[in-house]
């Protein structure tokens, strides 16, 4: 008897609050208009600017060629031996310029992690990967570097804009996994100390190749 009381109440109450509706808090407020503004700057700028604040390392290449001399003098002087990259238009690249350092060890064993991605979200400064890639799910996450190789056509401007591209280049078969990888991986669960790559590569790197 008591349970139905309680329930009678409830509806009582409910069907008062539907006779008088609460007016809008915000009845002017235009909800079609972007919630971020759209960007001043060149899109490159953007996301170099947002990449870096995050802790990435970018650089900016006119060409192929100027690609392979940056990334070339970067792996001598950081001394790195076993350089893992599976993917053939990447190492194209390198092999037509005589680099013979692509190892042939795993991925757990090697120094650091050549790949592509899918885009670059400048609004964020994060890297979109996906399962559909060649060792999409973990050439970008096991080993302790991880490098980046992009193209200027691939920049877009928020995480929208990278999601309608995947939805465009793979529909209706998408990838099992979508990444959006902002920087080196960080944890500050620990004494709210910030410690960076914890739970993935400690140095992420983006050379951004002019089209």
């Amino acid at each position: 008897m008591e349970s139905s009381t309680s329930k009678e109440n409830i509806l009582r109450q409910i069907r008062k609050a539907l006779a008088q509706p609460v007016p809008l808090p915000f009845p002017q407020q235009d909800t079609n208009s972007p919630i971020y503004p759209e960007p001043g700057d060149d899109l490159s700028v953007l996301f170099a600017a947002e990449f870096t604040r995050l802790l990435g390392r970018f650089a900016y290449c006119i060409n192929e060629e100027e690609l392979y001399r940056q990334v070339s003098l970067l792996i001598r002087e950081k001394n790195w031996k076993e350089i893992y990259c599976k993917e053939e238009s990447i190492k194209e690249i390198f092999t037509k310029s005589g680099f013979d350092q692509f190892s042939n060890k795993s991925l757990a064993d090697s120094d650091v992690s050549i790949t592509s991605c899918e885009s670059l979200v400048a609004r964020t400064g994060s890297i979109v990967l996906s399962a559909a890639m060649t060792e999409g799910r973990t050439a970008s996450v096991y080993a302790p570097i991880h490098i980046c190789i992009a193209r200027t056509s691939q920049l877009v401007y928020d995480v929208k804009d990278a999601l309608q591209l995947i939805q465009q280049k793979y529909s209706p078969n998408l990838p099992s996994l979508i990444t959006f990888a902002t920087g080196p991986s960080r944890t500050a669960d620990i004494e709210k100390t910030l410690v960076v790559g914890v739970h993935g590569p400690k140095e992420v790197y983006c050379f951004l190749v002019e089209e």
